[in-house]
């Protein structure tokens, strides 16, 4: 009897194993997140900003990237004030929610924009969704997608910003693990691969709450060390200088 349960287990273990190895890989899909209302609206509002004018520069992500609206609003008066820029940030998107806002949500449609900053991917492994690895291909499929959408524009893609007050807190080590896959998906003529996350943390690595009191979405000054980070990129890009 003991044989058979063993062996009844094994059989299980393998057989969850192969259906995990084909299960499709979320993270390159197109998933909506219009059933929450302030996400509509918020989704309402930009398609409307869109229109009003021209747009030079996308911000494109999660809330790192909404918060420019709150934490970063000072900085980005200073910075995008004057230069035709949106911010295509929502808070908690993960890579497939970013992939149905700029296909069946028509975000990037309708403008021309001469530069995109795209940072996305740590809710996908915060929330557990996605390994790594699969938050990398749901990456590569967006650059795809802003490749086929808005041709004329460069993009810069940006490492995940570091997360959790130690090296080797578990979502820390994810975001590494995913930074260590994008340098590839850059070929530095459409695509630039930008990482700046050391200017975050202390000597030892540790990230301090001053910076990010939640260890995850920067401060005032953290949102200034990005722009001044970006900055050689967007003169050269968005001003042609």
């Amino acid at each position: 009897m003991k044989k058979i349960l063993i062996s009844v287990f094994a059989l299980l273990v393998l057989t969850c194993t192969v259906f995990a190895k084909d299960a499709p890989n979320i993270a390159v899909q197109s998933v909506s997140r219009m059933g929450e209302k302030w996400c509509a609206d918020r989704h309402e509002q930009k398609l409307a900003q869109a229109k009003e004018g021209p747009v030079d520069l996308v911000f494109l992500g999660d809330s790192i990237t909404h918060n420019w609206e709150r934490a970063g609003k000072d900085v980005w008066a200073r910075y995008y004030g004057n230069r035709n820029a949106i911010n295509l940030g929502y808070g908690a998107d993960r890579t497939e929610h970013v992939i149905w806002r700029i296909t069946e949500g028509g975000e990037l449609d309708g403008i021309s924009p001469k530069l995109v900053i795209l940072m996305i991917g740590t809710n996908n492994v915060g929330h557990r969704s996605s390994t790594p690895a699969q938050t990398v291909e749901g990456i590569k499929k967006i650059l795809e997608i802003i490749g086929e959408k808005a041709p004329q524009a460069k993009v810069l893609l940006l490492a995940v910003f570091p997360r959790s007050a130690n090296p080797t807190d578990e979502m820390r080590v994810k975001v590494n693990e995913i930074n260590a896959g994008l340098p590839a998906l850059a070929d530095g003529q459409r695509v630039f691969f930008l990482d700046f996350g050391k200017k975050f943390l202390a000597e030892d690595g540790t990230l301090p709450q001053e910076m990010m009191g939640d260890r995850l979405h920067p401060g005032a000054v953290g949102y200034e060390i990005w722009a001044e980070e970006v900055e050689p990129y967007v003169k050269k890009y968005v001003d042609e200088k």
